[in-house]
C-alpha cells in the first residue's frame, strides 16, 4: 500500500528552503501519494531516472486515449489557446509526433548556431555590467540575471527590439499554469500571453518567408526533412517553448547559484581567481553543473502513465500522474557524495536538472553557455560582490515547479 504524504508546494517556507523536507521524504517516503496534488511522488534519484527513461510513462496520454477513457474532465475553455500550444510543442508530445518535431527543430537549432552566440553573449554581458558599475545596492535578479536570456532568445528568434519588452511578462504568465496552485486569474493571464505572443510570431513568420534573415524564425520556416516541414502552429508553439525554456532555467539558475556562492565566500573567491586565468570557461561550465544540481531551478516535473503497471507496490493506470522531484533526486546521497555541499569540481555530476530520455532539454546547451559566461563575467566585473543582508533568507516568486528568487540584493564592492 502506497503511503500518503505531504508536499506543501504553496507554503512560502517550503519554497524558500525545501531541502530539509525533501531529505526526510527520501529517507521515510521514497514514493508516496499526495492527495492534494492527486499524484504519486518520487523522491530518489534512481527512481526518477528510471521513470524518465521508461516509455510506459510519457508527457502526454492523449495520443493513445480519449479524455473519457482516462477519466479526465473536458478541456477548460478558459485556456483553449494555452492547451493548443501545449499539445503542439516538443515538451508535451510523444512519438511519433515528438520524434518528427525534434528532428525538424534540431535541424534549425543546431550546436553550431548556439556556439556562434558566445561572442554576442559576452558583448551583451559587458554592456549590462557597464550600466551597473557604481550601483549599490542592486537587485541581481532584475538588473543582471533576467535581461541576458531574454535578449539572447529574442535575438536568436529574430524578435524586433521594439517588441522585446513583452517577452519576460509573457513567459512569466505562461509558466504559472505549470504550477499546481494556478488560479483562474493565472489562467486568464496565460491564455492572453499565448495569444499575444502567437500573433507576433505569425507576423514574423510571414515577414521571414518574404524576406529571410539570419534568425531562428527564418530557419524554422525553411527547415525541411524528407519533404516534411513545420506547420505555422508548430513553429509558433516551438518558438514560445524556446522562450519559456530558454530563459526560466537561466534566470533562476544564475540567481540561485550566485546566492549559494555568496553564502560561501571562499567558493566565490575561488571562482573570482579562476575568472582571470587563461581558458577559464571550462571551470565555469563545471561550476554551473554543480550549482544547477545544488539548487534546482525546476524542482518538479511529471510524467503520465501510458499503460497499466506497478510501481513501489502501487497499481497505476493510464492517465495517472507521477511527480518527479528533481530537486530531491539532485540531493540524493545514493547518487552524489556529500550532496548538501557545493563542490565546484564535482565530476561526474549526473544531475537531473535538464531531464533524461527522449525529452531531455533541447535548450540545455544554450542555457549552459549563458550561465557559464554570465557567472564568469560577474566574477570579473564584481570580484568583491557580497549580499546586502547575509541573514536575509531570500525572496522567492512563490512557485515551486518553476522556483526562483524574486530579487537578490547585493553590493558590488
Amino acid at each position: 500500500m502506497l503511503p500518503t504524504g505531504t508536499l506543501p508546494v504553496s507554503d512560502a517556507d517550503f519554497v524558500r528552503d525545501p531541502y530539509p523536507h525533501l531529505a526526510a521524504l527520501r529517507r521515510d517516503a521514497p514514493a508516496f501519494f499526495e492527495p492534494t496534488l492527486n499524484r504519486m511522488i518520487l523522491t530518489r534519484h534512481a527512481d526518477i531516472s528510471a521513470v524518465l527513461r521508461d516509455r510506459r510513462f510519457g508527457r502526454s496520454a492523449l495520443h493513445r486515449y480519449s479524455r473519457d477513457e482516462l477519466g479526465w474532465p473536458p478541456p477548460d475553455p478558459r485556456q483553449a489557446t494555452f492547451d493548443a500550444f501545449n499539445s503542439n510543442h516538443l515538451l508535451d508530445s510523444e512519438p511519433p509526433k515528438h520524434t518528427r518535431l525534434r528532428s525538424l527543430v534540431q535541424l534549425a537549432f543546431t550546436p553550431r548556431r548556439v556556439a556562434a552566440l558566445e561572442g554576442r553573449i559576452e558583448a551583451i554581458l559587458a554592456a549590462q555590467l557597464a550600466t551597473l558599475r557604481g550601483t549599490a545596492p542592486l537587485d541581481l535578479v532584475g538588473a543582471y540575471a533576467e535581461p541576458l536570456p531574454v535578449t539572447v532568445i529574442a535575438e536568436l528568434l529574430g524578435v524586433p527590439e521594439s517588441e522585446r519588452h513583452y517577452l519576460r511578462p509573457w513567459s512569466a504568465a505562461i509558466v504559472k499554469l505549470y504550477e499546481p496552485t494556478a488560479t483562474p486569474q493565472d489562467q486568464d493571464a496565460a491564455e492572453r500571453a499565448v495569444q499575444e505572443f502567437s500573433t507576433l510570431l505569425r507576423e514574423l513568420r510571414t515577414l521571414r518567408r518574404r524576406t529571410p534573415q539570419d534568425d531562428l524564425i527564418t530557419a524554422l520556416s525553411q527547415v525541411e526533412d524528407a519533404g516534411d516541414r513545420l506547420s505555422e502552429q508548430e513553429l509558433v508553439d516551438t518558438a514560445i517553448l524556446l522562450l519559456n525554456a530558454g530563459h526560466e532555467a537561466s534566470v533562476n539558475g544564475l540567481s540561485a547559484g550566485v546566492l549559494a556562492l555568496l553564502r560561501r565566500p571562499e567558493l566565490w573567491r575561488t571562482l573570482v581567481h579562476a575568472a582571470n586565468q587563461p581558458d577559464s570557461l571550462p571551470v565555469f561550465r563545471t561550476a554551473i553543473e554543480e550549482l544547477l544540481r545544488f539548487d534546482t531551478p525546476l524542482p518538479m516535473f511529471e510524467r503520465i502513465v501510458l499503460e497499466p503497471l506497478t510501481l513501489h507496490g502501487a497499481d497505476l493506470h493510464p492517465g495517472d500522474r507521477v511527480a518527479l522531484l528533481y530537486a530531491s533526486g539532485n540531493r540524493d546521497a545514493a547518487a552524489f557524495d556529500r550532496p548538501d555541499e557545493v563542490d565546484l569540481t564535482r565530476h561526474p555530476n549526473p544531475h537531473l536538472t535538464f531531464g533524461l530520455g527522449i525529452h531531455y532539454c533541447l535548450g540545455a546547451p544554450l542555457a549552459r553557455l549563458e550561465l557559464a559566461l554570465s557567472l564568469r563575467a560577474l566574477c570579473r566585473a564584481m570580484p568583491s560582490l557580497r549580499l546586502l543582508d547575509p541573514d536575509e533568507p531570500g525572496q522567492y516568486t512563490g512557485g515551486f515547479v518553476i522556483r526562483g528568487l524574486a530579487r537578490l540584493d547585493v553590493i558590488a564592492g
